[in-house]
């Protein structure tokens, strides 16, 4: 099954050195029985893609709490790890596209890595700073989430990805 885990620039550079990277907390999103069934319509594509949103949604989770451990050394990109796993749980009890992993993913699962550009970080850093106040339904925070999703995410060979941590 094709998942996409949420993750951060730290999380890339530990794939790349260990060649394998553990989930925060096992948990990914993909294009699940109840996703296909929240949509009235959409190809696999276009409902890959929502899961695939969800999982950059996610990363500002992660970098929030980079952010606040250490607010000058945290990039400020969303990323997003996808890959082919057997054997995921289904999690609906947490969202429709929520999936719990069986353990960390290797760097030969890995399909291709999504991450913002530089031109995002202003966004994704004022985004990942109101997450928390998005997720209880602030407008403001909304808003401002919804800058940061306008930035698409993008798009990584896994053999690009040592020269693009290397240049960041």
């Amino acid at each position: 099954m094709r998942v996409y885990i949420p993750a951060t620039v730290s999380m890339l550079r530990t794939l790349t050195a260990k060649g394998e990277v553990a989930a925060t907390n096992d948990t990914a999103f993909a294009l699940t029985p109840a996703l296909r069934e929240s949509y009235a319509t959409g190809s696999a594509e276009e409902l890959e893609y929502a899961a695939m949103t969800e999982a950059a949604r996610a990363s500002l989770r992660l970098l929030a709490g980079e952010m606040a451990d250490d607010a000058e050394g945290a990039l400020p990109r969303r990323a997003v790890i996808s890959a082919d796993v057997e054997g995921p749980t289904l999690r609906p009890d947490l969202d429709s596209a929520v999936v719990r992993l069986t353990g960390p993913v290797s760097l030969s699962q890995v399909a291709a890595v999504h991450l913002d550009t530089e031109d995002a970080e202003p966004a994704v850093r004022a985004a990942a700073e109101v997450i928390d106040e998005a997720d209880l339904g602030d407008p403001d925070a909304e808003f401002t989430l919804g800058d940061a999703e306008d930035h698409e995410l993008a798009w990584y060979a896994t053999e690009e990805l040592p020269f693009l941590l290397e240049l960041l």
